[in-house]
């Protein structure tokens, strides 16, 4: 049991013969109660202090342990947020990857369909300007026979003797040698122009008339027309 200064004071002490001056113990004992009386206090002191330390080491000690579980709690939000910000960019990188597939395969799809109508246009093409070739070096073929069969007739030695003066010639001789004649001459140059394969003809530019119009079209007249018409009369 720890003394107190009111313990101290109240002691008493039994006297003998040749015992220490009662006043000289009284006068020590009092120095001690002084002095314990400060050492207590001291004492109190301290453990008050121990007790602010102790109580402020709680407080950190609790904060410490608060600040690491908010440091975890914000290390796991940091992990998901990075682990669901790289899903999105992977989301992202494939759905950009995949539309831009899709616009080259587009586009690759749309460049072989114009280039295969462009192809099979050229190639139309070329068909239609090759039949329009040999349809010109057919019509040049009549036409030339035509030309040569009329300036064979013109130069014929028929139409001297019908044109000489003085002939008495009548109107139906006349009629009847010029047409014979012509006839022969055609049925000559139509048969020169199916005997004579159309490949050996010499290409030239078939002849072609302005129609007058603003567009600037041109039409081909074929001979066939003309010699009947021609025959007719």
């Amino acid at each position: 049991m720890v003394l107190s200064p009111l313990d101290i004071h109240n002691k008493e002490f039994g006297t003998k013969m040749r015992g220490y001056n009662v006043d000289e113990v009284n006068d020590f004992l009092d120095q001690v109660i002084k002095d314990y009386q400060i050492t207590l206090n001291h004492n109190k002191e301290l453990e008050e202090q121990l007790d602010a330390a102790n109580g402020k080491l709680k407080y950190f000690n609790d904060l410490k342990d608060s600040l690491n579980q908010s440091i975890l709690v914000a290390q796991e939000a940091a992990d998901k947020v990075k682990a669901n910000s790289q899903k999105e960019s992977e989301i992202i990188i494939r759905e950009a990857q995949k539309q831009s597939s899709d616009i080259v395969s587009e586009a690759t799809n749309k460049g072989n369909q114009i280039m295969a109508e462009a192809s099979q246009r050229a190639k139309k093409l070329a068909v239609e300007t090759d039949d329009l070739k040999k349809s010109t070096r057919v019509f040049r073929q009549r036409l030339q026979v035509m030309l040569e069969s009329q300036l064979e007739v013109v130069k014929s030695n028929d139409w001297d003797r019908l044109l000489k003066e003085g002939s008495m010639s009548s109107y139906e001789e006349i009629k009847k040698v010029v047409g014979d004649r012509l006839d022969n001459e055609a049925a000559q140059g139509v048969n020169s122009v199916a005997s004579q394969p159309a490949e050996e003809a010499p290409v030239a530019e078939a002849p072609v008339t302005d129609s007058g119009d603003d567009n600037g079209e041109t039409v081909v007249i074929f001979p066939d027309n003309d010699q009947q018409q021609y025959d007719k009369n």
